[in-house]
């Protein structure tokens, strides 16, 4: 469990929460759930956690090399080490993290990089560190020759740092994409100590749900990875059954993936890893947010989790995404409204951290569907197109119907569809129902309406008309709402007041904005 959870939510929660009940941020990697549950006009002005312009950035970065020698000796780094200032990011709280490369004695350390997290008062929050081995080496002179091209370096990618050489070999991959494969000798022996390809490719990936897709894949050897360079290093491991550990990363000859069947063990992980890519690429198109937790730092996937598996869920504790096969360990859960809702439990974790439990257990749950559905539509895939329907494609019922329905959530035969003072003991994918019927009407209105094929007919519990302001602007709100209003404890009254907040800042006192999440919040009985 994370370490901040407090007593009421720990006895809330004895294991992960899953997508089925679906997915939030607790428990052991290893932990089994504990039972399944069943357009915009203007552009908005961002609530996105970045600097006001490139310049402004290009200024930062420049700034924090000015002081890098002043850094290194705060950090305690030796007296041959100095720091190269490579990017800053400011977050929606102000926090500025700096990544930095390390050189030591004048020569670059490959794997010495770091990222120093100041808060907007000037201390430092923490250090991130891609190793913690002290940089140092008895002598900076090679006992060995090698190719004038190779360049000396300080190898600290594992173990104990040595002095190494790094040399760049450049072809033709398996598949014709050109390479230029780095390796990494030691200076002392010759023995190769790494190496990898830095052409990433691009994988071709047969989908079980949202047909044939690009997939940011890694070379590897005489063949491919299921790895991301593209978005932090991404990896989708194959569980092979079990219910612990990591599993075994995907691997593939040809670099293209699966054959869009529940038959063929490499499709399950092509849903996966497509779903976190476009997850992904909405949190930094959309919300300017550099990964799940804005750190830049990518979370996993893991696929095929036990038999017949008829769920899937997000673990904060080891900051991944895991799937069941389903009943007939063929219909893996790994829609892409499957995946935007799982690691969105770990967004929430990162900004509000919501207890698991009562109204803010309903917002928890709501915000992941709601994020979820954003994702299904930012991902413009024609397979699998935008709606306001949860978990459509994975059948989870077994009839072709979807797990909830965002316009009248009531459909699904559980959930709320307005609030009232008994909310908060229903199941916390039930008492969602209020935040999901409230973003929708905010979004697209009341009343009848066709969306991409679908229909929807959304109702208000005072009979009242809301006009929706269109998705974009009602993300917007809800994301600025979530990571700088709302609290762990928020419930919906608390919620209300987070948007109007957040509406404000975004799009002024009397905009028409604002009134709609007024009245959108009427509709549902929140007052």
């Amino acid at each position: 469990m994370t370490p901040h959870m407090n007593t009421r939510r720990a006895a809330a929660l004895a294991a992960v929460a899953a997508m089925v009940v679906v997915g939030v941020q607790t428990g052991t990697a290893n932990a089994r759930p504990a039972a399944p549950d069943d357009g915009s006009s203007a552009s908005p002005r961002t609530s996105s956690p970045a600097f006001s312009s490139a310049s402004a950035r290009t200024a930062a970065i420049k700034s924090a090399q000015t002081d890098a020698s002043s850094t290194a000796g705060s950090l305690g780094l030796g007296g041959k080490e100095k720091l190269i200032a490579r990017d800053v990011i400011k977050d929606a709280k102000g926090t500025v993290h700096t990544r930095y490369e390390r050189t030591y004695a004048g020569l670059p350390v490959i794997g010495g990089d770091l990222v120093t997290h100041i808060a907007s008062n000037g201390k430092l929050k923490g250090v991130t560190k891609a190793t913690d081995a002290r940089i140092s080496v008895p002598s900076t002179t090679a006992k060995i020759k090698t190719a004038a091209a190779a360049r000396k370096v300080i190898w600290a990618g594992s173990g104990k740092p040595v002095l190494a050489f790094e040399s760049v070999k450049t072809g033709v991959q398996k598949d014709g994409t050109p390479s230029r494969r780095h390796i990494i000798t030691d200076a002392t022996t010759g023995k190769t100590l790494h190496s990898y390809e830095a052409v990433e490719t691009a994988g071709v990936g047969n989908s079980q749900y949202s047909g044939k897709v690009d997939l940011s894949t890694t070379a590897s050897g005489s063949g491919f990875e299921l790895t991301d360079g593209d978005r932090g290093g991404h990896k989708t491991y194959d569980l092979n059954q079990g219910e612990s550990g990591t599993g075994d990363l995907v691997t593939d000859d040809d670099n293209t993936w699966g054959d869009g069947t529940g038959n063929d063990r490499q499709t399950a992980a092509v849903d996966a890893h497509y779903g976190a890519a476009k997850t992904w690429d909405f949190y930094k198109t959309a919300l300017g947010r550099d990964g799940i937790a804005g750190d830049g730092k990518a979370a996993y996937s893991r696929v095929h989790y036990g038999d017949a598996y008829v769920n899937a869920f997000w673990d904060d504790s080891c900051f991944c995404m895991t799937y069941g096969d389903g009943a007939d360990n063929k219909s893996a859960l790994t829609g892409l409204d499957v995946a935007g809702h799982e690691m969105s439990h770990g967004l929430t974790a990162s900004t509000a951290n919501l207890d698991y439990v009562g109204e803010s257990g309903g917002l928890n749950e709501a915000t992941s569907d709601i994020f979820g559905t954003a994702v299904e539509f930012f991902a413009d895939n024609a397979t699998d197109v935008g709606d306001y329907l949860i978990g459509e494609k994975i059948d989870i019922n077994g009839d072709g119907s979807p797990l909830r329905y965002m316009d009248q959530p009531s459909k699904d035969g559980g959930s709320a569809d307005y609030w009232d003072s008994s909310v908060g003991d229903l199941d916390v994918h039930y008492s969602s129902g209020v935040a999901n019927h409230f973003f929708y009407l905010l979004a697209e209105g009341s009343g009848a309406k066709t969306i991409n094929g679908v229909d929807y007919d959304s109702p208000t519990s005072d009979g009242s008309t809301v006009t929706g302001i269109g998705r974009d602007k009602a993300i917007q709100i809800w994301y600025k709402a979530l990571s700088e209003y709302m609290t762990s404890s928020t419930d919906y009254a608390a919620a209300r007041t987070a948007t109007e907040k957040a509406a404000t800042d975004l799009y002024g006192a009397d905009s028409a904005e604002l009134k709609a999440v007024d009245a959108a919040w009427s509709g549902v009985n929140v007052k």
